[in-house]
């Protein structure tokens, strides 16, 4: 958030006017439930549905779309893939399909597995992504990587992010500033 909000610029979106930042890659050793900014400042209720719309096959209302269905049997191709050559750098799933509606581009578009040093290592690609709601994609993508990890018989690694359009909403500034900056004391 402090990168988007500190080098960012003013733009427009459907939903109003945001802030966007420049592109960042980034890495986040373990994802975990129990961290506790999210336990202080994240929505469980917003959590549970968008563990849904990882998990469930169905479009969970009201998404447009479910990464479940996009994901779907693709980590199978990945992981025997894996198998077989567990060196390999190829084993990157796309989320996204030639000519779907515009309004229905995901905004995670892609996901690699590597297995490094005997553990699984997991990259995702997001288009576009609001730093202020983006646990909310982090925590199911990690059920995801140790699912995966779990398939393998391998440890779970580090998760690489990259972002190519992190933004913040002007109308989520009310709560973006105060998991911001802590009160001085």
């Amino acid at each position: 958030m402090r990168h988007v909000w500190s080098a960012g610029a003013l733009a427009d979106d459907d939903r109003g006017p945001v802030i966007e930042g420049p592109s960042l890659l980034f890495e986040i050793e373990r994802v975990s439930d129990d961290d506790p900014i999210i336990a202080r400042y994240g929505d469980a209720d917003r959590l549970t549905l968008y563990r849904r719309k990882f998990s469930e096959v169905a479009v969970v209302p009201p998404f447009k779309y479910s990464y479940g269905a996009r994901i779907g049997g693709q980590l199978t191709w990945a992981a025997d893939l894996l198998r077989a050559k567990p060196y390999s750098k190829s084993a990157w799933i796309s989320l996204t399909a030639p000519g779907e509606a515009y309004d229905s581009v995901p905004c995670l578009i892609g996901m690699a597995f590597r297995i490094r040093e005997g553990s699984l290592v997991m990259t995702v690609a997001f288009r576009s992504q609001n730093a202020f709601t983006s646990y909310l994609n982090y925590l199911p993508l990690a059920d995801v990587h140790a699912a995966m990890a779990s398939k393998l018989s391998v440890e779970r690694g580090p998760m690489r992010v990259f972002v190519d359009v992190p933004h913040l909403y002007l109308s989520d500034s009310p709560r973006v500033l105060p998991v911001m900056w802590r009160p001085l004391s």
